[in-house]
This record gives structure tokens, C-alpha cells and sequence, in this order.
């Protein structure tokens, strides 16, 4: 079977992970359905990751795709993945993460059931390792949404599973220079200017966070001091969503005023979205800006 009659991508971006990057690779092997490819990015890893993959792909279980690039940070590994992605329908699976074992079986007969032209993906649970749900099941009266609604009936993550095309069409995302620390969600966010996710109450994703160093999840302060203009990209998108409910993207003016002032950006007023609101709030932009920068006076750099 060849790339272009598979149904779903999952890609996984790693850095220095192949001693738990086996486990997503076993829980791909045990998928009910294999209408799937696996691309796996490989962000400049100084361990034995490419060995590992080599093997896999010698194992002959999945049809996997090994591109090994420059470390860049998570969103240049999106970029890279979305770039070579030829499947209709793609979803990002962390190299600490993993599938329960019909996943991709869920995901194809949901979207053939339900899908269509107009929809931007779906919308799956993440659950812990114990099967339970992070932040619990999705209201059954929940069929569809924006993610500028979503937040406000589940309070968790998520895995979220798109049309390949609607993404080609925004990537790549710019990438600052000395920038390691952009969030990929700014990919899902343009899209939500446009569709909403199907809603399915179904485990597509099991989560084990890791107390590591490099998650994503820890020193977020430092991430904001260190990648200034990628937030305040972020904030901008969120900005633009008029669905967005008003509190939030005050408070997205208030990050985004801060993100300008450690990026040193003169053209702050110029690029929001929202001026006046941003005018209003540009004591409160300072306030947090100085706040971050006392936070993290004495943090050090660490890769991802």
C-alpha cells in the first residue's frame, strides 16, 4: 500500500527521546486499523534515535517516514512534518505520548461518518495512563465547535485531528531567529478562523506527562522571555477571533503587550488587532513583562 492511499499521519517531532519513543512506536504496532503512516521528526537528537527508527522501519510492522533535521524547536518540527504529509487527515502524537490501541480505527470511522468540506478536523480526548479523561467527557450535546468556545466546556487537553489541506494552506509558520520556543497551537488557531472541529467523545490519546527539564509543559515564563515574538503571534491570532469571548482576549492584549516589550518591538500599537484595548491594558502589559523578567532572572537555557 503506498503513502497516498493511507487515510491518517501521525507524526511525532523528538528530541533525545528513543528510550520513550518505543512505547509510541508499540502502541502503533497494536492499532486495530492500519489505514496510517507514522512520520517521525527527529529535532537534531544527539541519542540513539535515528538507530532506533532505522530498525523500525526494518521490522517492516508500520510504514514509517525518518526525517532527521537541525534543532529548531517543536513548531519546526510541525513545519517539516506538515510539509511532507500527504494524507488527508493528520494528528500529532508527543514522543511521550502514546494510542490506546483503536485510535486510528476511531479517528477514520468518526471522520466517515461525520465528516465533510465543512468541518477543520476533530476533536478527541487525551486521557491519563488509568483511561480516565483529562478534564473529563465532552458534553453529549457537544457535536461541533471553535476552539474559541471549547475552552469554556472542557478544561483539559486534547487531541485534535486535522484536514491536512486546511493546514498546508497556513503553513509554514514563520519562525524567529534564536527562537526555540513557539507554540505549534498558533497553526490551530489560524485555522479557527475559518472551521470548526467535529466533537468526539472518544480516547484518541494517552498522556504520561514527564518531570523533565525539556517538557514543554515546565519553565512557561522562560518560554515567554525566550520566544517573545512567537507568543506574541500567538496573541495576535487569538485576538483576531471574534468568537473569542472579550475577557479572554483582553487578557491575550495584556500577554501580547508584554511579549512586544521583551521582543522590543516599536511597531506594537501598529500590529494589534485590538488598539484601544491594547492602550487600555498597556500598564497591566508592563506590570507582567517586569514580572517575567524578575521570574526568570536566574533560569538557563535548556533544548527541547
Amino acid at each position: 500500500m503506498t503513502t497516498r492511499q493511507k487515510t491518517l499521519t501521525v507524526f511525532t517531532c523528538t528530541y533525545n527521546r528513543a528510550h520513550i519513543l518505543v512505547r509510541t512506536y508499540e502502541s502503533l504496532c497494536r492499532q486495530t486499523s492500519d489505514d496510517f503512516l507514522w512520520i517521525v521528526v527527529d529535532d537534531g537528537s544527539t541519542d540513539n534515535t535515528r538507530e532506533k527508527v532505522e530498525q523500525w522501519k526494518r521490522e517492516g510492522k508500520l510504514e514509517i517516514e525518518y526525517i532527521h533535521k537541525d534543532n529548531g524547536g517543536l513548531l519546526s518540527g510541525y513545519n517539516t512534518a506538515i510539509e511532507h504529509i500527504e494524507t488527508p487527515l493528520c494528528t500529532c502524537i508527543d514522543s511521550d505520548d502514546y494510542m490506546p490501541d483503536d485510535a486510528v480505527e476511531s479517528i477514520i470511522d468518526f471522520w466517515a461518518k461525520n465528516g465533510s468540506d465543512s468541518y477543520a478536523g476533530m476533536i478527541g480526548l487525551d486521557t491519563y495512563t488509568d483511561g480516565q479523561p483529562i478534564g473529563g467527557y465532552f458534553p453529549d450535546s457537544l457535536h461541533e465547535t471553535y476552539l474559541a468556545y471549547f475552552y469554556k466546556w472542557h478544561q483539559g487537553d486534547v487531541k485534535m485531528v486535522h484536514r491536512t489541506d486546511l493546514l498546508k494552506k497556513v503553513a509554514p509558520m514563520p519562525m524567529f531567529a534564536g527562537e526555540k520556543f513557539a507554540n505549534p497551537i498558533c497553526y490551530h488557531l489560524a485555522i479557527d478562523l475559518e472551521l470548526p472541529m467535529l466533537v468526539a467523545n472518544k480516547a484518541f490519546c494517552v498522556v504520561e506527562y514527564q518531570d523533565k527539564s525539556n517538557s514543554m509543559s515546565k519553565n512557561l515564563f522562560y518560554q515567554f522571555v525566550q520566544s517573545p515574538k512567537s507568543f506574541a503571534r500567538m496573541r495576535v491570532l487569538n485576538m483576531k477571533n471574534r468568537r473569542m469571548p472579550y475577557l479572554m482576549r483582553l487578557r491575550n492584549a495584556i500577554h501580547y503587550t508584554s511579549s512586544c516589550l521583551l521582543a522590543k518591538d516599536g511597531q506594537w500599537l501598529r500590529n494589534t488587532p485590538m488598539p484601544i484595548t491594547t492602550i487600555i491594558t498597556g500598564p497591566l502589559g508592563i506590570a507582567l513583562a517586569a514580572y517575567l523578567k524578575w521570574q526568570t532572572r536566574h533560569a538557563t537555557s535548556y533544548d527541547i
